[in-house]
């Protein structure tokens, strides 16, 4: 599913030129206190381009690139200002045959804020994911401070 506003979105991911940002040291401790600050054994940024959803920093077992179809965080961006708060993936309709729970470990909680550049593209998101359901929320507000800071980051000149 395509944002409403994709042409100018995927612009805006073209002009940062994110994979030059890949192995940035401070997205991944952004990743990993993510994970830490939710309690979860995985801590993610990732971006969504035209076909696929890549991580730039990552902390646990997710793959590295998979098709934006099945990504999770391809649907978070459609809300730029909101977490997509998901407890039990397997009993969520818009994720309950997507190959990420079926597979193990799978992925059943997942919280994600998206990322926006200066001109408000959802870019990608910040996202912690758990194997197990859960009820108990993480900080949702530290977890916005995180996507916030990652997105000054990524989002610097160079």
């Amino acid at each position: 599913m395509m944002t409403a506003d994709e042409p100018a979105r995927q612009v805006a991911l073209d002009r940062l030129d994110l994979p030059s940002k890949r192995w940035d040291d401070r997205l991944q401790q952004v990743a990993e206190r993510a994970a830490d600050v939710a309690r979860t054994p995985i801590g993610a940024i990732s971006i969504i381009d035209r076909a696929r959803q890549w991580l730039i920093a990552k902390r646990g077992p997710l793959e590295d690139e998979m098709p934006r179809a099945v990504a999770f965080c391809a649907l978070a961006i459609h809300r730029p200002g909101e977490a997509m708060v998901v407890p039990d993936a397997s009993k969520d309709v818009r994720f309950a045959d997507n190959p990420l729970v079926a597979k193990s470990p799978p992925i059943r909680f997942y919280v994600g804020i998206p990322l926006v550049d200066r001109a408000g593209y959802p870019l990608g998101a910040l996202c912690v994911i758990d194997h197990k359901p859960r009820e108990d929320l993480p900080d949702l507000y530290d977890l916005a401070a995180l996507a916030r800071e990652a997105e000054r980051i990524f989002t610097q000149p160079g």
